[in-house]
C-alpha cells in the first residue's frame, strides 16, 4: 500500500470547483435576499422589469443553490477527499485528468445556460425539474463524466478499505442519476409542432394527470433531497474526524445508517403528496417509511456527535469545527419535517426546506472549504477572527430564520383552518399575508445576515490564498485522523 505522504495529489480540479462553489453561493444567496425582501416590499418586483420579478428570481435562486452551490461543493470535495481516502493521485492517469477538466468545463457551461434560460423565462414550470430538456442532456453528460472519475479512481486506488465517505458519494451518483432521469422525461415540442413556430428549448412531460403530480413531487423532490443529504454526509464523515482528531464513534452504525438510507430513500418522496389527489396507498407508505428514514438520519447525527465523546473542549479553540457541530444540530432539526404531524402543517404553509440549505448544507460546505483551502494551498486560514464572525453571523441568521418561519407556519395553519358559523373561511389571503408580514421581515433580515457572513467567508479564503501564512506539510498533518480509513 503506498504511503499517503509520498503521493503528489493534484488538486487543480478541486480548486476550480471550490471557486465555483463560492461564486454560485454568493449569486444564489443574493437572489435569496432579493426575493425575501420582495415579500416585504412588493414594489421591488419592478426594479428590472419582467427579469426582476419574484416569479423569475425564485426558480433562479432554487436552481443556483442546488445545482450551482451545492453540486459545486460536492464535486470540489470529491476531487479532494476521493484522492486522499483512496490514496491515489489524479496525476497517475492523464485520461482521468482530461475527464475531470471536461467535467468542470461542461458543468460551468451548464450552470451559465441554466441562469440564462431561467432569467429569460424558459422553464418547464416544475420546481426542482425546471431546466430545459437541452440542459438536462448536458447534465447527464457531465454526470456520466463524474462517474468515470469516481470509478476510475477506485480502480487505481492504493487503499483496500473503502471509506464510508466514498460510499455516500457513490450513492449520490447512482440515486441522483435515477431520479433525475425519471423526473425529467420530456418530449421536445419541436418534434410535433406540425410546422408551427415552436421554441426548441420547450418540452412537454410524458406524464399526465396524477402521474405527472407524482413525478413532480416524488421524483423531482428526491433530486433535491439526494443532493442535500448523501454527499453532505460524505463530507462531514471525512472533515469532522480530520478537524477533531477523533475517530468516528461507530463504523457499524455508519454502515447500518448508509444501507438503510439507500434502501428507503425512494419511498420518502411521496410525503409531499400527503392529502392530495394521488393514491392513498402511496401517501401511507411514504409517510410510514419517512418515520424510519428520520431514525436513520438521527443515527448518522448521533454517530457524528458521539465522535466528540470526552473531547468537547476542542470546540473552544477550533472555530472551523464549530461549523460541523452546528451543521449536525441543524440537520437534526431539519429532519423533523419528515414526521407526519409536521407535514400536515408544512405542506400547506410557508414552511420550506431551504432551512436545510442554509443550516445543514451551508455549514458543512463552508466548514469543509475552510479545511480544503488550508490544505490545498498549504496555508493557515488568514483570520481566525473572521472565521468566528462568519460562524456567529450564520448561526444567528439560521436561528432567526427557523424560529420566524416556524411561528409563521403555525399561525398560517391556524388561520387557514378557521371557519365562521356559516362554514366560510374567516380570513382572506390578504389578511393572512398581512399577519405574516413581521415574520417575513425577520426572514429577510436573517437571509441578509447569512449573505454577509458568506461574503466574509469568501474574503477570508481569498486572503488565505494570497497572504496566508505557509504551513509545512508535517504541520498540516498534525490533526490527521489515525489510519485515514
Amino acid at each position: 500500500m503506498p504511503n499517503s505522504t509520498a503521493i503528489n495529489y493534484d488538486y487543480s480540479i478541486a480548486r476550480a470547483f471550490a471557486f465555483a462553489t463560492i461564486l454560485f453561493g454568493i449569486l444564489g444567496l443574493l437572489m435569496g435576499v432579493i426575493i425575501a425582501w420582495q415579500l416585504v416590499y412588493p414594489e421591488l418586483n419592478n426594479l428590472a422589469g419582467q427579469y426582476g420579478t419574484y416569479g423569475r428570481l425564485k426558480p433562479l435562486y432554487t436552481n443556483i443553490m442546488i445545482y450551482g452551490f451545492t453540486l459545486s461543493a460536492v464535486f470540489a470535495t470529491w476531487y479532494y477527499i476521493g484522492q486522499r481516502v483512496l490514496k491515489v493521485s489524479m496525476r497517475v492517469s492523464p485520461f482521468l485528468m482530461k475527464v475531470a477538466r471536461l467535467h468542470f468545463v461542461l458543468y460551468f457551461i451548464t450552470i451559465f445556460l441554466a441562469v440564462a434560460t431561467l432569467s429569460a423565462g424558459i422553464t418547464t414550470a416544475k420546481e426542482y425539474a425546471s431546466l430545459s430538456w437541452t440542459i438536462d442532456l448536458l447534465v447527464m453528460i457531465w454526470w456520466i463524466l463524474w462517474g468515470v472519475s469516481i470509478f476510475g479512481l477506485m480502480r487505481l486506488r492504493g487503499e483496500n478499505i473503502i471509506s464510508v465517505s466514498v460510499w455516500y458519494y457513490i450513492a449520490t451518483y447512482i440515486l441522483f442519476g435515477i431520479v433525475y432521469i425519471f423526473s425529467n422525461i420530456e418530449i421536445p415540442t419541436m418534434f410535433f409542432a406540425d410546422g408551427a413556430f415552436s421554441n426548441k428549448m420547450y418540452s412537454i412531460s410524458v406524464y399526465i394527470g396524477s402521474s405527472d403530480t407524482m413525478a413532480q413531487w416524488w421524483q423531482s423532490y428526491d433530486v433535491a433531497k439526494v443532493i442535500t443529504i448523501f454527499p453532505i454526509v460524505a463530507m462531514i464523515y471525512y472533515f469532522l474526524p480530520k478537524q477533531s482528531g477523533q475517530n468516528i464513534y461507530s463504523h457499524k452504525l455508519a454502515s447500518l445508517s448508509f444501507w438503510g438510507l439507500v434502501s428507503l430513500f425512494f419511498w420518502t418522496g411521496g410525503q409531499n403528496l400527503a392529502y392530495l389527489l394521488v393514491p392513498n396507498m402511496m401517501q401511507t407508505i411514504s409517510l410510514t417509511v419517512s418515520v424510519i428514514f428520520v431514525s436513520l438520519l438521527w443515527g448518522v447525527a448521533i454517530n457524528l456527535l458521539l465522535t466528540f465523546r470526552g473531547e468537547w473542549n476542542t470546540l473552544v479553540d477550533n472555530s472551523i469545527l464549530k461549523f460541523f457541530v452546528a451543521g449536525v444540530l441543524f440537520f437534526m432539526l431539519y429532519t423533523i419535517q419528515y414526521i407526519k404531524p409536521v407535514r400536515d402543517i408544512a405542506s400547506f404553509t410557508d414552511w420550506n426546506t431551504h432551512f436545510a440549505m442554509i443550516g445543514w448544507v451551508g455549514f458543512v460546505v463552508t466548514g469543509g472549504l475552510y479545511h480544503v483551502y488550508s490544505h490545498v494551498y498549504k496555508r493557515q486560514i488568514d483570520s481566525k477572527r473572521l472565521v468566528a464572525i462568519h460562524f456567529w453571523l450564520q448561526t444567528v441568521a439560521v436561528l432567526i430564520y427557523f424560529s420566524s418561519m416556524l411561528i409563521a407556519d403555525i399561525v398560517q395553519d391556524i388561520m387557514w383552518k378557521s371557519y365562521d358559523e356559516y362554514g366560510s373561511l374567516t380570513y382572506s389571503f390578504v389578511d393572512i399575508f398581512n399577519m405574516l408580514l413581521p415574520y417575513h421581515i425577520a426572514k429577510a433580515v436573517a437571509v441578509s445576515l447569512y449573505l454577509l457572513g458568506f461574503v466574509i467567508f469568501a474574503i477570508n479564503l481569498y486572503k488565505t490564498t494570497t497572504s496566508g501564512k505557509t504551513v509545512k506539510q508535517t504541520q498540516m498533518k498534525s490533526t490527521k485522523k489515525k489510519g485515514e480509513k
